[in-house]
């Protein structure tokens, strides 16, 4: 159980799991909604995946990545208390927001690799009426 919250127990992680919850994505999805480097999501991600939080799959060139059935299962509580505070947070609704930006723009690992800086330019617009 030590490990377990040594794992949630950083910030960037926990951004990771906040939008996994909200679907499958893969590193180069996660890289840019997230505004991180490949290496520090690669990073967390094996914590992740080492500590059974998140699964993976294989699809073509990329692995997509989800939060565990079995860590939502067996840590329900956690899991809803997680739940919780990313609803609450700022950085987490953030998050949330880029990751709208980016399906309501219909991008994909395919447009990524194509204009990354393109990609990063929409999520990052702020809205005209702010």
């Amino acid at each position: 159980m030590q490990e377990l919250f040594k794992v949630l127990g950083d910030t960037n992680r926990l951004r990771i799991l906040n939008l996994l919850r909200k679907g499958e994505f893969c590193v180069c999805e996660i890289e840019v909604i997230l505004d991180m480097t490949q290496s520090n999501v690669s990073r967390h991600l094996n914590k992740l995946k080492s500590s059974d939080i998140i699964s993976s799959t294989k699809a073509a060139q990329w692995v997509h990545y989800k939060v565990s059935e079995t860590f939502i299962n067996n840590n329900k509580l956690l899991y809803s208390y997680l739940i919780d505070g990313f609803e609450g947070g700022l950085v987490f609704k953030g998050d949330i927001e880029k990751l709208n930006k980016y399906r309501d723009n219909d991008f994909s690992c395919k447009v990524i690799n194509e204009d990354k800086e393109r990609v990063l330019g929409a999520l990052n617009e702020r809205r005209k009426d702010n």
